[in-house]
């Protein structure tokens, strides 16, 4: 795991006023952009001008509330973090007011944007090396030293190269570098949806997502697990955050999960991978969902709509396989007694219900810009939450949500700055172009060759970076050959975006198990393995969607409902040969059959001669459960027997 050597500080005395004062301006600021509010002043502003506030209002408070080393006193400010927290705010402000000078003249190297160039990057890998360990920061360095040496490597890796200075130029100032579209995207529009999830927990809404998940699925069997995965799901899709939601639910599920059968590891597998698909559950993705609509220029609802159908195939899939263990293990559901009443719940469940409800509806049918729909939401839940006593949040709650919100958002500043610095260090060096001709080449043509190479790129970049990270490294170097190949643009960045996240939960270097693990005590190996078996379905899907679209709602209406339902008994097929149960535990040539019957009906088109291939998978498939359900009850009579005797 990424050695994250950094912990918060606990601040008293005017160092806390400080750091206080920055976290809600950053907050304040983000959420008046994100509003529009710029759009009703008397003056113009450029973009760069707010990132660049931004900016120093996230940069700055980094190096006041995070520790150099583990050394370091947790209580105070040293003399060196104030001067590194007065070079955040110096280098953000120089473009917020220089700026408009600044744009008629980018080209001109002059010494103080070359000194501070060569401080923003600096501060900038400080701050990523403090909030996310040194292999992150290592990566960016190695990027920017690339630019400079790229004259010594031979073949596709050769290039002239560039002068330090105009590469602590570019990398600062130019909009390909710090300022570039991922800082664009989380200060207009991601601050907008942490700021909607604090809202909802002032208010009191995590506590109904959790009475929910009790309401709906308490009482089956191995309920605790399945309360797990409803709540993680309703959590990610206001958090968008895997490893937030395992330390945030996972302390209340996986001790659930446990007391009631389940073994450590499997608690932890499956809190990791339910918290790990609220990246992909609409309406609030992860941040790099809100880059997919950015670079094809599309309006955010619709990428919410085309990943609603695969994020709804992960969870059946782990739904299916958490109730089959249920069974294996024979767990039941949690005593009436300790399920709320659902009257309660729902009157309590206004303050989660309507902000989500006017979310939808702003984002999908009204078509509002991300980030305003999002400060729409917050007002909503806000306003909703003040109608109820139990409700009502004080007014020092309200500074506590603004500055926790501001506390989040430091570590997307940290990541999405860095995410500038390579994709700014990979354009001025030139690779960009090259790679997307050479990967169409190494595949000789075929997409399938194309998909597999880029989905083992992503996992292996997910080691050591963050999905937003590898996502925009991707989306930059890889999309372009993928729509040479002629890939759909949705389905190839959304292809992108999955396999980035899947790094949270494969072994080695997996933050969402490893968070898991930590809070079941399980071993981690035996842990990751098994998360992977509960979220196979997210390493095969993405290949559907890119190959046939309909998944991801793109065709005709007949087309899609068919394409639905087949994939849908596919991954309920596939889903028993992983958990190895169906009425009774299966051999390893069963679960095999199971697969057989699955794959066909999850990846072949519903078309033509394939549809030979789906009645074949059907027909496999309910000869199993025939077999199956016959030889159960066969068996049955004799264990009730062996039960009753003396």
């Amino acid at each position: 795991m990424t050695d994250v050597i950094v912990k918060y500080r606990a601040l008293g005395g005017p160092a806390r006023v400080v750091e206080r004062v920055l976290l809600l301006l950053l907050t304040l600021v983000g959420a008046a952009w994100a509003s529009g509010v710029q759009h009703h002043l008397p003056w113009a502003f450029f973009n760069e001008q707010y990132l660049g506030l931004f900016l120093a209002l996230g940069l700055s408070p980094i190096f006041l509330c995070t520790r150099a080393s583990s050394r370091v006193p947790h209580d105070r400010v040293p003399w060196y973090d104030w001067a590194l927290a007065a070079g955040g705010l110096l280098v953000g402000l120089y473009v917020a007011v220089l700026y408009p000078r600044i744009a008629y003249q980018l080209g001109v190297l002059t010494w103080e944007r070359v000194a501070l160039g060569v401080l923003a990057v600096g501060l900038v890998l400080e701050a990523v090396r403090r909030v996310a360990g040194w292999a992150l920061m290592w990566i960016a360095a190695v990027c920017i030293l690339y630019v400079k040496f790229a004259w010594l490597f031979p073949g596709l890796l050769y290039a002239k190269g560039s002068s330090w200075e105009r590469i602590a130029v570019y990398l600062y100032l130019d909009s390909g570098g710090i300022f570039g579209l991922p800082l664009a995207v989380t200060a207009s529009i991601v601050v907008a949806y942490i700021f909607f999830g604090q809202a909802l927990y002032t208010v009191g809404g995590d506590k109904f997502l959790t009475d929910v998940a009790v309401v709906a699925m308490g009482r089956y069997r191995g309920g605790p697990a399945k309360m797990a995965v409803v709540s993680s799901t309703l959590y990610g899709t206001v958090s968008g955050s895997a490893v937030a939601n395992v330390v945030v639910d996972g302390a209340i599920t996986i001790p659930m999960m446990k007391r009631a059968g389940y073994p450590p590891h499997l608690a932890a597998a499956i809190e990791a991978v339910a918290s790990n698909g609220g990246q992909i559950m609409p309406p609030v993705m992860g941040a790099a969902a809100f880059l997919i609509a950015e670079y094809l220029d599309i309006p955010y609802g619709q990428v919410a709509l085309a990943a609603l159908v695969p994020a709804l195939l992960y969870y059946l899939s782990l739904l299916v396989q958490v109730d089959l263990e249920a069974a294996r293990l024979g767990l039941a559901g949690l005593p009436r007694e300790q399920i709320p009443p659902l009257r309660s719940v729902l009157r309590r469940g206004w303050v989660f219900v309507v902000p989500l409800a006017v979310l939808v509806y702003a984002l999908m049918a009204a078509g509002w810009e991300a980030g305003r729909a999002g400060m729409l939401a917050v007002g909503v839940t806000l306003v909703v939450g003040a109608l109820q006593k139990a409700t009502r949040p004080t007014w020092d709650r309200l500074v506590d949500m603004l500055e926790a919100t501001g506390r989040t958002m430091l570590d997307l500043v940290a990541i999405t700055t860095l995410a500038g610095l390579v994709i700014g260090s990979l354009q001025l060096s030139g690779f960009t172009s090259k790679l997307p001709m050479v990967l169409t080449s190494l595949a000789g043509g075929n997409v399938y060759v194309l998909l597999v190479l880029t989905a083992i790129v992503s996992i292996l970049l997910g080691l050591s970076l963050p999905t937003t990270v590898v996502y925009v490294t991707l989306a930059v170097l890889v999309g372009p050959a993928l729509a040479q190949l002629g890939v759909l643009p949705i389905a190839a960045h959304l292809f992108l975006f999955y396999f980035g996240m899947l790094s949270l939960i494969t072994p080695p270097d997996c933050l969402a198990t490893y968070a898991a693990a930590a809070i079941a005590k399980s071993d981690f190996w035996k842990t990751g393995w098994t998360g992977m078996r509960l979220g196979i379905v997210a390493y095969i899907v993405p290949f559907v969607f890119v190959l046939h679209p309909a998944l991801i709602l793109w065709g005709t209406l007949e087309a899609i409902v068919t394409a639905l339902v087949t994939a849908a008994i596919g991954v309920i097929l596939l889903a028993i040969g992983c958990a190895g149960y169906l009425f009774r535990p299966l051999g390893w040539f069963k679960r095999a059959w199971a697969v057989a019957a699955g794959l066909p009906l999850l990846v072949l088109p519903t078309h033509g001669a394939w549809a030979a291939g789906e009645i074949a998978g059907l027909a496999l498939g309910l000869a199993l459960v025939l077999v199956e359900r016959a030889g159960a009850a066969r068996a049955l009579p004799a264990v009730s027997a062996a039960r009753s005797a003396p």
